[in-house]
């Protein structure tokens, strides 16, 4: 097994204001020759939007780009007409293909959180897609959800690529086990909050690790905890 952990107070910051940005991976202003992607996960932002702050209408492509709302109302708009507002616990993702642009504003009378994550597509120049899936925290306990993969159903979110996403909300004292797809795999976690420890590994609130050569993962938790876990190709 090889692993790689990324401290919260590691990572890069972009602060304007409107926008708190924590980066695992170079992004925006933030360049880190030593942590370009993990894999085929390109972009891991922790990113904070104050009232009345937002991101204005811009452009994307053949980019698979994942969010995950963790506190906050964030409206949706985009040139496919699709206009909504997310709420805590809500999973949209664009598979962003041959190009779309969108808008997103925090639109509650707090600050909103969520995670931000870019993974490369499996085939270019796609038709754009969106699509949004809703995973109430009080559902959760004691699971390990997938939220996002390359299957498409009903209950989750699916994608353009050989990976998935899951959430993860455990009391204190629970082990997961979690087994890879055997090809070309790597993962990803993160915490949300609390405290894990991966594979004899221990990592804190806003910490993640990530892990290769390993066919199966063991995750404990010592403290109620909240995490994300991203399973995707370590390469092309």
């Amino acid at each position: 097994m090889n692993y790689r952990i990324i401290r919260a107070a590691d990572r890069g910051l972009k602060d304007i204001g409107w926008l708190q940005s924590n980066f695992s991976f170079s992004f925006s202003s933030y360049h880190n020759p030593e942590r370009s992607g993990f894999g085929l996960l390109r972009v891991f932002n922790d990113d904070f939007v104050q009232r009345g702050g937002g991101f204005g209408l811009h452009a994307h492509s053949n980019m698979e780009i994942i969010s995950v709302l963790l506190s906050g109302r964030m409206n949706h708009k985009d040139s496919m007409g699709y206009s909504e507002v997310i709420e805590p616990g809500g999973v949209q993702i664009m598979s962003a293909g041959s190009g779309l642009r969108h808008e997103e504003h925090n639109v509650g009378d707090e600050e909103v959180n969520f995670l931000q994550i870019w993974i490369e597509p499996k085939l270019q120049n796609t038709t754009p897609r969106y699509q949004r899936r809703q995973f109430p925290e009080e559902k959760r306990r004691n699971q390990l959800v997938t939220i996002v993969s390359n299957e498409e159903g009903t209950a989750h979110c699916w994608i353009n690529q050989n990976a998935r996403l899951s959430l993860g909300y455990f009391e204190a004292g629970n082990t997961v086990e979690y087994s890879l797809n055997p090809l070309n795999k790597a993962v990803f976690v993160f915490v949300i909050d609390g405290q894990l420890t991966v594979n004899g590994q221990t990592i804190e609130k806003r910490d993640s690790i990530g892990l290769w050569d390993t066919d199966n993962v063991s995750i404990e938790c010592p403290a109620e905890s909240r995490f994300i876990l991203i399973e995707a190709p370590i390469n092309h």
